[in-house]
């Protein structure tokens, strides 16, 4: 494809699920970037198709990824905003029907799951990557800066945390989900964390996990704590909490020569969801009083936080896709591997929890 073509084309991309996933994350990130068209949505839902159609007045609605496969001639690419126990079923179908795919975290409820799928997108040729969108948080951004530049020396010890206040499940499907159907925090929340901890300091065993329940209509876990030992040395605490009245720093990191602490949450998902755009000037950027506190030679300075960046993920993506995609040199937004690893942590996390109960 040439330069022209590629520049003249766009991705002509269907949503399955509007709920949080694709009405707050997806829908709005792809329909502010040019290079794509935002040409179906599916949704079962009436409320949520409603929504979608008075948002979104050019789009096609259909009720689910069935009816999208129905019409793989005329998208390109498929994004799965689904339960997660839906992600294996419909990527594979996605991939056999032609298209590129993207899939919400968790990738798929068994890392064995999510290793067919890669195999099977590198058999046909397909795109395929993993919305894993908090490597574009701010403060997450931030911590990788100052870890390339050395500013805490050599780094001991990693805490970040999760917390929330959701004494109620507000989501049918979670109330219903069991581990095996892919429910819980550590697959929700985990799925963060862990990519977050392997993509900063390297590859990692866990020594230590916690899986509790709290709430009374809870199936799976909503109370996890981690410890995984990096090959690098590291150390990583990982807590993940949905009854949580007061929360910890969002991020606690401890080096030879230094310290950053890090509270509150990116600002990126509220400003989507309480109307605002990817395209504001504003978006994206955190009010200062929340700057994290570097600590070094005695004293604690604040660091203002680095500006969120979730349409990063779908500008790489268009860039892969449109210039040939499996066939390019450009790298993916996320390698699907990655999710595969981080599914690997969880099953290692469920089986050691469960052998010391």
């Amino acid at each position: 494809m040439t330069g022209t073509e590629a520049s003249a084309r766009t991705i002509r991309t269907a949503v399955v699920g509007f709920g949080l996933s694709g009405s707050v994350f997806h829908a709005p990130l792809i329909a502010a970037d040019p290079r794509y068209t935002l040409s179906m949505i599916a949704t079962s839902n009436a409320g949520r198709e409603a929504a979608a159609a008075a948002q979104y007045q050019d789009v096609k609605t259909v009720p689910d990824g069935q009816a999208v496969l129905e019409h793989a001639n005329d998208v390109d690419l498929v994004v799965l905003g689904t339960p997660p126990a839906t992600h294996y079923p419909l990527a594979k179908a996605a991939l056999e029907a032609g298209l590129d795919v993207v899939v919400d975290k968790p990738f798929a409820v068994t890392s064995g799951q999510g290793q067919e799928l890669v195999t099977l997108a590198r058999q046909l040729g397909r795109v395929l990557t993993v919305f894993q969108n908090r490597r574009w948080d701010g403060d997450f951004l931030t911590l990788r800066k100052l870890l390339a530049a050395d500013a805490l020396g050599k780094v001991t010890r990693f805490e970040s945390r999760f917390e929330r206040w959701s004494p109620a499940i507000a989501k049918a499907w979670k109330a219903r989900a069991t581990a095996a159907d892919g429910g819980g925090t550590l697959f929700d929340l985990g799925s963060h964390l862990i990519d977050q901890a392997l993509q900063l300091f390297g590859p990692a065993a866990v020594v230590h996990a916690e899986l509790k329940v709290r709430r009374s209509d809870e199936r799976a876990d909503d109370d996890v704590f981690l410890v995984l030992r990096h090959e690098s040395g590291v150390i990583s605490h990982l807590t993940m909490n949905m009854l949580c009245a007061q929360q910890a720093p969002r991020f606690r990191v401890l080096g030879s020569v230094g310290g950053f602490t890090k509270n509150g949450v990116d600002p990126q998902e509220p400003y989507i969801a309480a109307g605002g755009s990817p395209l504001d000037a504003e978006y994206g950027q955190e009010a200062p009083e929340w700057a994290g506190l570097l600590g070094r030679d005695g004293h604690l300075d604040a660091l203002p936080t680095e500006r969120g960046a979730y349409p990063e993920f779908y500008r790489l993506l268009a860039d892969k896709i449109l210039d040939g995609g499996t066939a390019s040199d450009l790298p993916l937004p996320v390698d699907p591997t990655d999710a595969v690893e981080s599914l690997k942590i969880i099953e290692q996390a469920r089986e050691l929890a469960a052998s010391v109960r």
